[in-house]
């Protein structure tokens, strides 16, 4: 029986990263929303690695809290340990991560969402989304309470038709046991919404007491860290005490025993059907396409601060239970290990992005979005982005305001999103530093000075993080001014350290920014001779840094930028018909008459249109609209 439980504005299915940056960013706004969920003890889970950040991810995490996302405080609320990947490396690719404690994430979490003003949150599965008119008017769960609504946000994960896979056995089942989300799918099918089957999985937890660490390399959380969010004191990390990870290693035996046991995987038996993540690929995966390695880095890292239980990073797999306990106990300290919980494969369905808009719109029906691991990505960070951006353009459509979306050269957010809707993915996609044509201009120090502004005029950056990031802008542009027109004079302190860095020396003294462009000396180093410079913070400091040491290549960047940002600023037009159009590839037509991009820029990023096929369309334009 269907019966009329109430309206909202913006009704949000699933309350994972996705979910929760979605209906926040809708609350904020001050729009009426519901965000459903099917275990309200599930807010916010981690039901793989207890991590936020990590090469590329991190990037994503700082630009979140520059347009005023959830994530990047509640992560640092629940930090264990904090590292910067790749910090031996260029600025561009360095990026924070921190081990969290899942079961206080979930906790702060719900507890934020419970607090915001705007927001309700509904214990419930969502079967069906009603359509009146082509626009979406209501959703209904499975008990038979009917929502109005104005618009949907689709944030359902991995909990589409889950089926869990261990071996020979499956289950329809969501992660961590919970029930899945079975009924959505027919109703989204008969919207027409392409769907797809991926696959992920998470490996087995071990009880801390059963490891011997002596046998393990120790490793160490970073002494000195930034919070991902500004709005975190640092003085919250004084005196913080960090858990330690450790790393071990694969086997010989451990590889024969994978081995040996292939033809019980459900990998390679064919009982799994959907697509795995390349990246993040299983261990027998792994073993059977890097045959000539003879072992694979594993990273033993803590769930949380008051529990014993331990995360296997890089040993996931869907082989049965009694093969997976023989190769843990393969494992050098590990031979008496106590798993707590079985390592496992799930199987969901996802959305094809390629019929999205740029807005997370699905083409065709106003009103419904997707986000997340459903939009066909991996990770919480990829999901909390999009999440964020999924909410800000439902909550301006009920606004009557135009959408709004985030360019390649702005934030690996637009990067992200402009992959999924231009380039499709036929695996769970994950950010990587690699994909950006503009890394040297998206890095962790500067997502402030990106996306702050933006933030604060769509109006999801408060007064208090804007004063902060305002701040922070300013420190930056002062103190590269101060550098580029500041004299190091003739002194035994210069003289002193260009001899201990073994550069050229420098009889009449130079310029700090001069100084600051050789590879032998960095800002801090220059503190020896520039005894009245500003106090800046971590992030502030590397700003200017890479601004100086970098600038011909910042330059080069912003220069492709714009090139780039030319093709994206012409429009084509809705009504364009490409299969007519004969100086365009046949795979070209097809692949522009289908995706529909909007503008020139888009084009070119489709998989299988070339420059010839861009440079067609250019030409096209001109001839029919003139220079204009």
């Amino acid at each position: 029986m269907i019966y009329n439980a109430g309206r909202c504005s913006v009704a949000v299915i699933g309350a994972g990263h996705a979910g929760i940056e979605a209906a926040y960013a809708c609350a904020l706004l001050g729009i009426d929303t519901v965000i459903f969920t099917l275990n309200l003890d599930a807010v916010g889970n981690l039901p793989c690695n207890p991590s936020i950040g990590g090469t590329a991810k991190g990037h994503l995490v700082y630009e979140l809290d520059a347009l005023g996302g959830v994530m990047p405080y509640i992560a640092d609320r629940a930090t264990l340990q904090s590292r910067e990947l790749n910090s031996g490396k260029g600025a561009a690719v360095r990026s924070k991560r921190t081990q969290t404690d899942r079961a206080l994430y979930r906790r702060l979490m719900k507890r934020k969402l419970e607090r915001t003003p705007n927001l309700r949150i509904v214990q419930a599965e969502v079967g069906d989304i009603e359509l009146a008119g082509g626009k979406v008017s209501a959703v209904t769960t499975t008990l038979g309470a009917r929502w109005e609504t104005e618009a949907a946000i689709i944030c359902t994960g991995t909990y589409l038709q889950g089926k869990i896979i261990v071996g020979e056995n499956s289950f329809e089942s969501g992660p961590d046991g919970l029930l899945p989300a079975n009924a959505l799918t027919e109703s989204l099918k008969a919207a027409g919404i392409p769907l797809m089957r991926f696959k992920t999985g998470t490996p087995a937890r071990v009880h801390r007491d059963t490891i011997d660490f002596s046998r393990l390399e120790v490793q160490y959380g970073d002494e000195q860290f930034e919070p991902f969010s500004v709005l975190t004191d640092p003085a919250f990390f004084e005196g913080f005490k960090q858990l330690p990870c450790h790393i071990c290693y694969t086997n010989q035996r451990t590889h024969d025993i994978i081995r040996a046991n292939l033809h019980r995987s459900p990998l390679y038996s064919g009982m799994i059907k959907g697509t795995g993540p390349r990246y993040c690929p299983s261990v027998e995966d792994k073993i059977v396409r890097f045959a000539d390695k003879d072992k694979h880095q594993l990273f033993i890292e803590p769930t949380g601060a008051d529990t014993d239980e331990m995360y296997i990073q890089g040993f996931s797999t869907s082989l049965p239970g009694d093969v997976q306990i023989e190769a843990l106990h393969s494992l050098e300290g590990f031979e008496n290990a106590h798993m707590t919980r079985g390592a496992y494969a799930i199987e969901y369905d996802c959305a094809d992005p390629l019929s999205l808009n740029h807005t997370l719109e699905f083409r065709g029906i106003p009103g419904l979005y997707g986000a997340g691991q459903f939009n066909g990505t991996s990770g919480y960070e990829e999901a909390a982005v999009q999440g964020l951006m999924a909410g800000l353009n439902a909550a301006r459509r009920i606004k009557g305001q135009e959408p709004v979306t985030l360019t390649r050269d702005s934030s690996y957010i637009g990067m992200l999103i402009d992959d999924l809707v231009t380039k499709g993915t036929h695996e769970p996609y994950r950010v990587m530093t690699s994909r950006s044509e503009f890394r040297l201009l998206l890095r962790q120090d500067n997502a402030g000075e990106r996306l702050s502004r933006f933030g604060r005029e769509v109006g999801l950056l408060d007064d208090h993080r804007w004063e902060i990031y305002s701040r922070r802008i300013e420190n930056v542009q002062s103190e590269i001014k101060r550098l580029e027109t500041t004299v190091a004079k003739p002194s035994p302190e210069l003289d002193e350290l260009l001899i201990s860095r073994d550069t050229a020396p420098a009889p009449q003294g130079a310029k700090l920014a001069d100084l600051l462009r050789r590879p032998q000396l960095d800002y801090d180093a220059l503190a020896a001779v520039d005894t009245n410079r500003p106090q800046l913070g971590a992030h502030e400091k590397l700003s200017v840094q890479t601004e100086i040491k970098y600038a011909g290549y910042v330059q080069r960047q912003r220069v492709e930028a714009a090139s780039l940002a030319r093709l994206d600023n012409k429009r084509l037009p809705d009504d364009m018909d490409y299969m007519s159009m004969a100086g365009l590839r046949l795979e070209a037509r097809q692949k522009l008459a289908a995706q529909r991009p909007a503008t020139l820029g888009e084009a070119s990023r489709i998989s299988g249109v070339s420059p010839a096929d861009v440079a067609s369309l250019l030409l096209f334009l001109k001839m029919k609209y003139g220079r204009e």
